[in-house]
């Protein structure tokens, strides 16, 4: 499995891939007309996984990552974010 940021149109995703390539978005942070926005998954309701007004997408990458999502999802696997984000596909 894989854990990595992936480009998209206005932001990034942080997505858990499995070994069949499937994928699932565990967060994400987005460049709206209103600011920066983040948002950490969870399977309940928290409404302090998500903010707006950050001053930029690593803020908003970091506020992400801090909740560890994936564990949530996939317990007992271990996972570590890749460095590097994918670019967004053509």
């Amino acid at each position: 499995m894989r854990l990595y940021w992936k480009q998209k149109k206005k932001g990034i995703d942080l997505i858990v891939e499995n070994d069949e390539g499937d994928t699932f978005s565990v967060g994400g942070v987005r460049d709206t007309k209103r600011g920066i926005e983040a948002l950490a998954k969870t399977t309940g309701y928290d409404p302090g996984r998500a903010v707006k007004g950050l001053s930029s997408i690593e803020e908003g990458r970091t506020f992400v990552e801090q909740f560890e999502s994936w564990r949530e999802f996939f317990p007992g696997e271990v996972l570590s974010i890749e460095p590097d984000i994918i670019p967004l596909e053509q």
